[in-house]
């Protein structure tokens, strides 16, 4: 008489503390995957656990009409990248993706906005204001977050209260972030 094989279910071993009888989530199976050994989340599960942060992240960077843009571009440049099955700490590389992914966002849209200034300026030379590229390469020094607050402040005219409720920072924080650009620019310009 052949041996019929055992099969293993996962609801034998663990019962319904670990909610395996109602809705997964993603700690549930992660755990699940763990103890059984199956490896790590999939790239779905990965996704559905830290995309909320990352896309709050990328919005304190490049604000909130880009954040989520900027977050799902990095996600999947990351996810998709011959290194991702190697990564150990998932977590930590999809934040320094999002990060580098706003660096690239910024110099796109400055790299535009460039193009779009010197169309202006040769159909309508008394409309746009001076840009001098000294300037600009002075503003592209600063931090990401100085970066962000001096945009909205000077170019984008708005008060720091609205800064900081487009940023999700408090305003005390774009207060710092706007002293300490405005202190380097002058640094950068001036000396």
């Amino acid at each position: 008489m052949p041996v019929r094989p055992v099969i293993w279910a996962p609801q034998r071993i663990f019962p319904a503390p670990l909610g395996l009888g109602k809705k997964k989530s993603v700690a549930d199976l992660g755990l699940v995957r763990h103890l059984i050994g199956v490896g790590t989340l999939t790239k779905t599960e990965v996704y559905e656990k830290y995309s909320d942060d990352l896309v709050r992240f990328a919005t304190g960077l490049v604000g909130p009409t880009d954040g989520p843009d900027v977050a799902s571009a990095a996600v999947v440049r990351a996810m998709w990248s011959t290194n991702w099955e190697s990564v150990e700490n998932q977590r930590a590389y999809l934040y320094t993706s999002v990060l580098n992914e706003a660096r690239r966002h910024h110099r796109d849209t400055m790299r535009q906005r460039a193009v779009e200034i010197q169309a202006a300026a040769t159909s309508d030379a008394d409309l746009v204001p001076e840009i001098r590229p000294e300037v600009l390469d002075a503003v592209s020094r600063l931090s990401m977050s100085q970066r962000a607050a001096v945009f909205l402040a000077y170019w984008e005219d708005l008060r720091p209260a609205e800064i900081a409720r487009r940023l999700g920072l408090s305003e005390g924080t774009v207060h710092r972030h706007l002293a300490r650009g405005e202190a380097r620019l002058r640094r950068i310009l001036y000396d």
